[in-house]
């Protein structure tokens, strides 16, 4: 090339799902192999999404352009549905539709922060908002989480990080890698943190609709008056919807903030999909008792996820919920990235590498167990003995 290539852009390692992705090939085995990696539905859509993407996929308007913040009617169905999930009052202009919720992410940084500018994340901290961050120009300022609370951060910790740079905090609940869901007593103390030091909390819910059944609602942050004043949520339809290449999320926001969104979904990609966004709004409210079925089998991939390793002598679960389970590996003179690439050479499991989430997380790897059903999880205890590193 003679052109120069941004030396930010330059510096970001490659994606990582698409570096696990070329073990593939290597695979040595005749077993089928387990696509334990990217997180993916492994479950198809409901009928009625699948109808509806049919149906409306020959209707002339969902090739033009669309609403920037969203189509209304997608808008004020999802404000409706976070109103009755949170028991809170949420109208459709404090919504905006992104294309996914990594986009949403990246609003929501540049709506808040400009270059020279941090933000605290939890460590181990999801690859693609550090990364973000960086190709933005900005800091991300990881603060470790205790391994032995389940990798949950310490708020004091937070408050110790904060500069005159910083300027909001992000969170992700049930996280990614560590599949640990936040309690409300801590999302609660990062709240008034952040209202004391005049800073956003960015909370992730992509996997809220998998949290432990036990779960009433995922968080009681919307119990404060002026929550949005400091909140900002963002939200995947991938998962629950089971629609990932449709490229949908949504940000909840002060309606002053998505004002200010709204300039920059315009400069990005004038507004998100139509046809998925129009299906959406059909169907939310309709699969209630859907996505609750697939919730509990979640949970039973769960469960048999932390059957297996009950089984595994030298590994050991550290922590899981969600879509995933955080693995500590007994291969303590390797890195993660060899371990998880021998894996899949050998074994045909493939997983992503524990230190891509952090360097202090070598000795992990991450296992989307949602991705499998519970016959493919049971087969994995062969497969891990057999492995030589």
């Amino acid at each position: 090339m003679t052109y120069l290539v941004s030396p930010t852009i330059r510096d970001l390692t490659a994606p990582p799902v698409a570096q696990v992705q070329e073990w593939i090939d290597q695979y040595q085995g005749n077993a089928p192999m387990i696509d334990l990696s990217q997180a993916v539905p492994g479950y198809p859509p409901h009928a009625d999404v699948k109808a509806a993407l049919a149906e409306m996929a020959d209707q002339d308007d969902v090739f033009s352009y669309g609403a920037i913040e969203g189509e209304p009617q997608l808008r004020q169905v999802y404000a409706e549905h976070i109103s009755q999930l949170y028991s809170t009052a949420i109208s459709a202009d404090q919504v905006l539709i992104s294309s996914g919720c990594n986009q949403a992410f990246i609003f929501a940084m540049m709506s808040i922060a400009k270059a020279g500018d941090n933000i605290l994340l939890p460590e181990p901290s999801y690859f693609n908002h550090t990364s973000s961050l960086t190709m933005l120009g900005m800091t991300a300022i990881g603060i470790a989480g205790d391994p032995a609370r389940r990798f949950l951060p310490d708020v004091a910790d937070f408050e110790k990080a904060i500069t005159p740079a910083t300027r909001g905090i992000a969170v992700v609940s049930p996280n990614n890698p560590t599949g640990t869901h936040y309690p409300d007593e801590l999302l609660n103390d990062l709240y008034q943190l952040c209202k004391r030091h005049d800073l956003a909390l960015i909370i992730d819910e992509t996997y809220r609709d998998f949290c432990d059944l036990d779960v009433v609602r995922p968080h009681g942050l919307f119990d404060h008056p002026d929550a949005l004043d400091t909140v900002i949520q963002l939200y995947s339809f991938s998962k629950a919807y089971c629609l990932p290449g449709y490229r949908l999320g949504a940000v909840t926001a002060h309606e002053n903030t998505i004002a200010e969104m709204a300039k920059i979904t315009d400069n990005i990609q004038i507004c998100a999909p139509r046809l998925g966004q129009l299906v959406l709004s059909r169907v939310i409210p309709h699969l209630a008792d859907w996505r609750h079925e697939n919730r509990m089998e979640i949970a039973a991939r769960r469960s048999a996820f932390r059957t297996v390793f009950e089984t595994l002598r030298d590994w050991s679960i550290s922590s899981d919920g969600g879509y995933f389970g955080f693995v500590r590996h007994p291969y303590s003179d390797r890195t993660s990235a060899n371990v998880a690439a021998v894996l899949m050479r050998q074994t045909g499991v493939l997983t992503i590498p524990g230190g891509f989430f952090g360097s202090a997380y070598d000795d992990h790897l991450r296992f989307a167990f949602a991705n499998a059903d519970i016959a493919a999880i049971s087969s994995l205890p062969e497969r891990l003995m057999s492995m030589l590193v």
